[in-house]
């Protein structure tokens, strides 16, 4: 039997999703598909799978060429949304981990920093161009509420950012103690 859960994750709060699709996992439900805001799950005897998700680059190529690496392993692509890849692996075949060193993991990070970056970039951008031609042209106009949304949204950006430059440096500093 197949169930379709709504759930809405930020995309900085990938690793509560990650651990939101094991625990339903864990309670015999195993992710198959995944859409905007949308899981579906099948039936699976209880902590049959484990789930891990991962921000894939920005080339096609690669990333066919490295999910198929990772199939070839025995884990099984489930789905990718964007550049969100959902991987699952039977718990009976050992720990499923993607990154398994600080320097993996790092880079994940610094990957994710950059995207986030160039979508808050983008609504700076359109945020202050929206303010300048509000303070231009009509003073009642709604675009000055877009402008106000997207440098809001870009404000918003530049906190997740520091939060995960400073994971990314707790990382770093981990990662030279045990180095």
């Amino acid at each position: 039997m197949r169930k379709v859960t709504h759930r809405l994750f930020w995309i900085w709060d990938f690793e509560k999703e990650e651990k939101w699709l094991n625990q339903m996992a864990e309670r015999g439900l195993a992710l198959v598909s995944v859409s905007l805001f949308c899981y579906e799950f099948e039936n699976c005897a209880p902590g049959e799978y484990q789930v891990c998700m991962e921000f894939l680059e920005n080339d096609r190529l690669q990333n066919e060429q490295y999910i198929n690496f990772l199939e070839d392993t025995g884990i099984q692509h489930v789905g990718t949304f964007h550049r969100w890849a959902y991987f699952r692996k039977k718990t009976a075949d050992g720990t499923f981990r993607l990154f398994s060193d600080y320097t993996s993991r790092i880079q994940y990070l610094t990957r994710l920093i950059r995207f986030i970056a160039l979508i808050g970039g983008f609504n700076l951008y359109v945020g202050c161009y929206n303010l300048f031609l509000y303070l231009c042209q009509e003073p009642h106009s709604p675009i000055s509420l877009l402008g106000i949304i997207n440098c809001l949204l870009s404000a918003l950006c530049a906190g997740v950012i520091f939060w995960l430059l400073q994971k990314r440096k707790r990382l770093q500093a981990d990662g030279q103690i045990f180095e």
